[in-house]
């Protein structure tokens, strides 16, 4: 069986992920067979596998790191929020169905045996696997019917490395009273300390470091500077909504809807020299991109009022009106048609006009569409002329199916085809996730839009997988380089 160790984290966005992610690769360059594991993920970003089922996407990074497929295994439940207090929860990849936050803390213990055989089946075929926590070990309110941070460190048996971001403020108050609020038997199983997302001389930090293990009696086995890597981003928390990145020659507009999922999309534009890609949710902000994005979202009927209570509709009418370039991709696409129907609630029921956009309508089943799809552009008009031809590969998941006329790409999916999206003018949209991350696919794209405003194209552009295979690199290096990995080896080995 495999050797395990447990990052966890003193809050949620303290840097687990990508740690866990850096140890994926660490131990893969040292030669070992390793896999990821979070027993429980609560995020909008999900992926679909080879198999067609559904998972987070922190770890399929961490597995892309760790040089292996993704598996629903390494996250047998995931949990997409709907609203405020309820969770689409799915099991091993399946939806088990919808249920408020109560009523899940009442059943999940229940998954115990879920968990265990996936995290069982991992451990019989890897070396080593690297688990990752959810939120805070020491949110003492849900600490007894915890199974995804101590709880599941205990089933496993595997020694917990504590992180906190120092960027935040208060790291030493917040590991210190982390490990302070933890059950005798957890603080045991404390293994080390990390500060995470240090930036300046450590020098100035090695005093507060002593005093931190003589309070704690725990090594702080690294101090983890701020690593610029660009990888995809876990959740909402992500920086990406917020920064204020580079002046590129297009500026592109992501309408940051209250449940937008799968944004991770847009990742492989933003990296793009020529681009600036902003996420805005106010008029105020939208200015005169040079295209407007709809993303997806786990509530598209309830995502559309907001748009029309907040203005964004109309001034997204506007740009249209002007003959501004607009896309939509899944919930954003099915925004962008006639007529949306929900006659199962498999959202919020009932039926609500459309943008009117697209010449189509869009009906929800309580079923959901799981597949990995490739495809070729064949029905692109205006501006976007130029991607036809142009291929594509990725994933579809999403609750209601469009009719209409589907003119816009064509799938394969094994041996069978299938229409895909709608164009008109200098719109479309399709309910492919991850289309732009082709190279090919993404230098059309920007190429559309430059000769739109004048401006020659760009260059050959890198497929995002290389790009992050770069980027796993660069964050193993700068890891293994600031965490005393001989004793974490030793941990590894020790266990608890």
């Amino acid at each position: 069986m495999a050797k395990s160790i447990m990052v966890q984290g003193t809050t949620s966005n303290a840097g687990k992920s990508f740690l866990a992610a850096a140890l994926c690769r660490i131990f893969r360059q040292d030669g070992h067979t390793v896999a990821p594991f979070k027993s429980q993920n609560m995020a909008l970003n999900s992926f679909i596998t080879d198999e067609g089922l559904e998972m987070g996407r922190a770890q399929v990074m961490q597995a892309e790191a760790a040089g292996i497929a993704p598996s629903v295994r390494m996250n047998p439940i995931l949990l997409k929020p709907t609203n405020d207090v309820g969770s689409q929860v799915i099991v091993n990849g399946e939806v088990r169905g919808t249920m408020s936050a109560r009523d899940y803390f009442a059943v999940k213990k229940t998954l115990i045996p879920d968990i265990l055989c996936a995290y069982e089946s991992l451990a019989a075929e890897y070396e080593i696997l690297v688990l990752e926590g959810a939120g805070s070990p020491a949110e003492i309110n849900l600490k007894s019917d915890d199974i995804v941070n101590m709880g599941m460190a205990k089933l496993a048996k595997a020694p917990v490395l504590l992180c906190a971001d120092i960027d935040r403020g208060g790291v030493f108050a917040s590991l210190y009273g982390t490990v302070a609020l933890l059950d005798a038997d957890e603080r045991k199983m404390v293994k080390g300390l990390i500060i995470n997302n240090f930036r300046g001389d450590k020098t100035i930090l090695d005093p507060g470091v002593k005093m931190l293990e003589e309070l704690t009696g725990i090594p702080v086995v690294g101090v983890v500077p701020h690593i610029q890597v660009d990888l995809d981003d876990e959740d909402s928390l992500t920086t990406r909504f917020s920064a204020q990145g580079k002046k590129g020659l297009l500026d592109i507009a992501v309408v940051r809807l209250p449940r937008i999922s799968n944004f991770t999309d847009f990742n492989a534009l933003s990296r793009l020299e020529c681009v600036t890609l902003r996420y805005v949710e106010r008029t105020a902000d939208l200015g005169a991109p040079d295209v407007i994005i709809l993303p997806g979202t786990k509530n598209t009927m309830d995502d559309l009022r907001w748009l029309r209570q907040s203005g964004l509709e109309a001034a997204i009418f506007k740009h249209v009106s002007r003959g501004g370039p607009l896309v939509g991709i899944c919930g954003g696409y099915q925004m962008l048609t006639e007529k949306i129907r929900d006659p199962e609630g498999a959202e919020t029921g009932g039926e609500i006009c459309g943008m009117g956009l697209l010449p189509g309508d869009t009906l929800f089943y309580g079923e959901k569409s799981r597949t990995r799809v490739c495809g070729r552009v064949e029905g692109a008009t205006g501006v976007f002329a130029g991607l036809n031809g142009a291929a594509f590969e990725g994933y579809e998941i999403h609750m209601g199916r469009t009719a209409g006329d589907l003119n816009f790409a064509r799938l394969t999916q094994g041996q069978e085809t299938a229409p895909d999206g709608m164009a008109v003018g200098n719109i479309w949209g399709s309910y492919v996730h991850g289309i732009f991350d082709r190279g090919e696919f993404a230098q059309r794209f920007v190429n559309c839009l430059l000769q739109n405003k004048g401006l020659s194209g760009e260059e050959a552009v890198e497929d995002w997988a290389s790009y992050k295979e770069r980027q796993y690199d660069i964050l193993a290096s700068s890891c293994r380089a600031a965490l005393d990995m001989d004793r974490i080896y030793g941990i590894l080995e020790e266990g608890i």
